[in-house]
């Protein structure tokens, strides 16, 4: 097989499978073998003068820029992405994003970032791109009327994420890019939470798409890794960004991404059906008082989410209904088959206390103020995840 050809009329859950397995990079074997090297050979001076021009995956050079091991992977993602031209790999989820921002930005430029982005994204703006220059002007991506008008001063670049961390709304996409473009603005967006199997955030009009890799495509919670895919003119710069700051990701933690890749959509498949089941049935409970989930039909914003997106993931949130700031907690610690910690996407189910209001400063939230918990749902059998959730809602009412 070649797995590298022209596979554009292959289905998503094919090219999972193809994706990367080319054969002068897998050889006889299904999977591209772990090439861990520093130092590439040449068998004279002139290979070497000449791979030194060719800055192009597939090209031996220098371990900084791969070997088949980080290539394969690359290759899968970008034939995973429709309108990518090619994919960095980067060591984090977080040097992903300032892989992206700092290809985009320089000192003096204006960036527009949504007020529900994820925190570390807001972290980077307020200090990274403070420290070397660049203003940042939060917004609410679901007025669009306000958005818009903030181009009457100059702006660089837009950062968006949808659905929204820790809220879930999802913002019009399309549009909000679209406004971007006719002012000039680069549109980049966090799209970890649907993966380019759920959203294909290129075709609807982003420049840029990045996502953190320890999340659906490792899947086992076991590495740390980031990707940002673009056409030709951005996918250039960002590759040049990231050879320049020495971004490079480890052979053994891209084969592992790779395997990972290779059954994700039937992971996300699974995790998002078990998810709807339980943000529906929590939904009607008594203990609480908002499900915070795009992919309900109830959900504010579900029309665009049917719209735009082909598919969801395990990740939503819902609000108590109590006054009570520690009942969060006391209903995370109850729970028995989901951890407690960071991240998501993994096929363990895990359970979070947020504080929403603690990270907004432009969007209001009265009707998100109670104590919130955030789900990532896992392969376990949710009726177990829901006996479970109804024991420890069950407490609230004896606490």
């Amino acid at each position: 097989m070649s797995g590298s050809g022209d596979d554009e009329h292959l289905k998503p859950a094919t090219r999972l499978v193809r994706g990367g397995r080319r054969p002068e990079w897998t050889g006889p074997v299904v999977n591209p073998p772990v090439w861990r090297a520093s130092t590439h050979l040449y068998a004279s001076d002139a290979e070497r003068r000449g791979a030194g021009k060719s800055n192009t995956d597939g090209q031996f050079f220098y371990g900084r820029r791969g070997a088949p091991t980080q290539w394969a992977l690359a290759e899968a993602l970008t034939q995973i992405e429709p309108g990518a031209h090619g994919t960095v790999l980067y060591p984090s989820g977080v040097a992903a994003i300032a892989g992206c921002l700092l290809a985009v930005l320089k000192p003096g430029d204006r960036l527009l970032m949504a007020d529900n982005a994820y925190d570390p994204s807001r972290s980077m703006a307020t200090g990274l791109l403070k420290r070397m220059g660049v203003e940042t002007t939060f917004f609410d991506p679901l007025d669009l009327d306000a958005y818009r008008a903030l181009f009457a001063e100059p702006a660089r670049a837009v950062w968006l994420e949808s659905p929204g961390s820790l809220t879930f709304e999802v913002c019009d996409i399309p549009a909000l890019s679209a406004i971007a473009r006719e002012h000039g603005a680069v549109s980049m967006i966090d799209n970890t939470w649907a993966s380019p199997l759920g959203l294909a955030a290129l075709s609807h009009g982003c420049d840029i798409t990045m996502m953190s890799l320890s999340k659906h495509v490792g899947g086992h919670s076991d590495l740390m890794m980031g990707s940002a895919s673009a056409g030709a003119r951005w996918y250039r710069t960002l590759r040049r960004t990231a050879q320049d700051l020495g971004q490079v990701v480890s052979p053994d933690d891209a084969a592992l991404a790779a395997r990972g890749l290779r059954t994700m959509g039937v992971r996300l498949e699974a995790q998002t059906r078990a998810a709807l089941r339980i943000a529906d049935w929590l939904g009607h409970q008594p203990q609480v008082a908002r499900v915070l989930c795009p992919m309900l039909p109830s959900a504010p914003g579900h029309e665009l989410w049917q719209r735009d997106f082909t598919g969801g993931c395990g990740l939503f949130g819902f609000v108590l209904a109590s006054d009570d700031r520690m009942a969060a907690a006391r209903v995370v610690d109850t729970l028995d088959l989901f951890g407690i910690g960071y991240s998501w996407g993994g096929y363990e189910s895990l359970a979070l206390v947020t504080s929403p209001q603690d990270y907004r400063c432009v969007m209001p939230s009265p009707d998100r103020a109670g104590p919130a918990i955030r789900l990532s749902i896992g392969l376990e059998d949710p009726d177990d995840l829901i006996a479970d959730l109804a024991k420890a809602l069950a407490q609230m009412e004896t606490a």
